[in-house]
């Protein structure tokens, strides 16, 4: 792999905004609707996690989706994920749940456990306007079944993408994306080459790190949307506290395309949404 000469600076940092979904679900929206264009492919991010059981038993209920993919990473918990494709699954404690959603389906994601702690992120995929009405598709992956890249004080868990000739667990062709689990020991870095074009950001969820040549700092719990300057070659990421760090590094190559949202549906007209709500209505999705 490439060394990393010129490294990306931070464009800006953000605060995830406090919210509910599903059926009361208390979580922290990172990456908001005002940040899709900018960080296209990427429409949301969710981060949730919680020892009390009031902030999540309630799960999220039936829903659907049309014309996205959904990837959810259990970091703690238990959740049963039932669709109207038929498909059935247990994501646990460092499991990953990967659903295109495509042309339809009506799913729930239920917590199967009543006390403990549930933590975890939802990140919502866009899907190029060729492949929105593909047949929906699902696949639960166990922690185990994640490869990992180990390096000196550094574990990288290579959910989607390719990092230091280690293939990730999904691949997406027009996309590309680009989702490590980073783990850093105290004074250890890390570094992602990565071409200009690519919208990047990342979230440490655990202690801090600095980016770039700047080495600005990130505390956990915000979002580092990275530059896309011209001649910046990639990542790097160091961890200057005492403690292990943990980030989300997610990157991917933009669509370019028109996006049209209407809660859980996204498509690129709203000729289209409008088509959503009907088959929805009319019991056609999925």
């Amino acid at each position: 792999m490439t060394a990393v000469q010129h490294p990306r600076t931070v464009e800006r940092l953000v605060t995830g905004v406090a919210t509910q979904d599903g059926a009361g679900v208390k979580l922290t929206r990172v990456l908001t609707h005002e940040l899709q264009r900018r960080l296209d492919p990427f429409l949301m991010l969710d981060n949730f996690g919680s020892d009390e059981a009031a902030d999540y038993i309630a799960g999220f209920p039936n829903h659907p989706h049309r014309g996205f993919e959904t990837v959810t990473y259990m970091i703690a918990g238990r959740m049963r994920h039932r669709d109207s494709a038929g498909h059935e699954g247990l994501l646990e404690n460092g499991g990953v749940q990967w659903m295109t959603a495509g042309r339809g389906l009506i799913h729930s994601e239920l917590p199967e456990q009543e006390e403990g702690r549930m933590e975890g992120f939802q990140l919502w995929l866009n899907l190029p306007a060729k492949d929105k009405m593909v047949p929906a598709w699902y696949r639960d992956i166990p922690t185990q079944a994640i490869p990992e890249w180990r390096g000196e004080g550094v574990t990288a868990r290579v959910i989607a993408g390719r990092t230091h000739e280690v293939v990730g667990a999904i691949e997406r062709a027009h996309t590309e994306p680009l989702y490590l689990d980073l783990h850093l020991a105290p004074g250890a870095s890390f570094s992602q080459p990565l071409a200009p074009v690519f919208n990047a950001f990342a979230f440490p969820y655990r202690g801090r790190v600095t980016l770039g040549a700047e080495a600005r700092e990130v505390t956990a719990g915000h979002m580092a949307i990275l530059a896309n300057t011209p001649v910046s070659d990639g990542v790097t990421l160091t961890n200057p506290g005492p403690e292990e760090a943990r980030v989300l590094l997610i990157a991917g190559r933009p669509l370019a395309e028109p996006i049209a949202q209407y809660g859980p549906f996204v498509m690129n007209t709203q000729e289209e949404i409008f088509q959503a709500v009907s088959d929805f209505r009319a019991g056609r999705l999925g």
